[in-house]
């Protein structure tokens, strides 16, 4: 096989990006599925094998080297070193080797034997079989895969509690209906199989990769998995007590509000708020808000009435901030 720099069109200062985008581009040109020149088959066998050396941190490193061939295949370098400590014996002047004994302890009695007949290739088998089978297992693994895209889609808090069914329009122009879970919280993704980018050398396409954002209800705070809301009340619930209709995910509830309430006074609404996962729901907080009437002017009984309230019993709530 040709340079794998060469057959990639890039230097041998290239980086890493460098690389993989003329690797994209040419595996794009050349893909039998979508070329009509006789030889993409080829070339696209070749600009494959050449991005399996450059794209591999240590296999480039290795053919910079010259350990490995543009197949990736080790290079052999000779005998060199085999002058020293094999008991006698040296290269020829003609470039043969002088008869010499090997001795190899592991075998019974330690016999030595001569060089003539000796296959130099046992003795490197075992280095050469690991970086082929390596090599021709890296050939056998899948195209990779398309890439992956990001799309948001916002649903109401009702919806996300109880699931639903909505519209997504994904970066590739593709409009689709997905269904929310039930219980599915803000932030939470939805992966769609096969929905993303194709893979431009015949791999598996991407996925699709949904963020659901759940939007502000009108008067439902969220905490954690409890929902926290202000109840006004007039002053005479307050002071009465009564039993006033409170708005839940699943519809008006009633709740007592005790007499001699106080505004700020938090009631607990048990299981009505959002799905925790373990069959279990949060709770309903109702702060209380006193609301006086909406007059433009103020009823004339009322202040007759408190004013004779500060005379007779007057009392200080802010004691404590002082």
């Amino acid at each position: 096989m040709r340079d794998p720099y060469t057959v990639l069109g890039v230097s041998k200062s290239a980086d890493a990006a460098e690389i993989k985008k003329a690797f994209r581009k040419l595996a794009k040109k050349y893909h039998p599925d979508q070329s009509t020149d006789p030889k993409a088959k080829d070339k696209f066998a070749e600009v494959s094998a050449a991005y399996e050396i450059l794209g591999d941190e240590k296999k480039r490193a290795a053919f910079d080297r010259g350990e490995i061939d543009a197949e990736g295949k080790p290079r052999f370098h000779g005998f060199e070193g085999f002058e020293q400590g094999m008991g006698g014996g040296g290269r020829r002047p003609g470039g043969g080797f002088e008869s010499y004994e090997f001795n190899f302890g592991g075998r019974p009695g330690g016999q030595g034997f001569g060089t003539q007949g000796f296959d130099a290739s046992d003795l490197f088998s075992d280095l050469f079989s690991g970086a082929t089978s390596g090599r021709r297992s890296g050939r056998n693994q899948a195209p990779p895969r398309g890439e992956d895209v990001n799309a948001n889609v916002t649903v109401s808090l009702a919806d996300s509690v109880k699931g639903a069914k909505t519209r997504v329009t994904l970066p590739t122009g593709k409009t689709l209906e997905i269904t929310v879970p039930a219980g599915i919280e803000d932030g939470k993704q939805i992966r769609l199989k096969g929905q993303g980018q194709p893979s431009p050398f015949g791999g598996e396409t991407g996925d699709a990769l949904v963020t659901v954002h759940v939007s502000k209800h009108p008067y439902f705070r969220v905490d954690g998995h409890d929902l926290r809301l202000d109840l006004p009340i007039t002053l005479y619930e307050a002071v009465l007590g009564a039993k006033v209709n409170v708005p839940t995910l699943d519809g008006m509830v009633e709740l007592n509000v005790p007499a001699g309430s106080n505004g700020g006074q938090t009631l607990r609404l048990r299981g009505k708020g959002l799905p925790s996962g373990d069959g279990k729901s949060g709770d309903l907080f109702a702060t209380l808000r006193i609301v006086l009437p909406k007059e433009k002017e103020a009823d004339p009984n009322l202040v007759t009435l408190m004013q004779e309230w500060e005379k007779s019993r007057p009392y200080h709530p802010r004691s404590d901030l002082t």
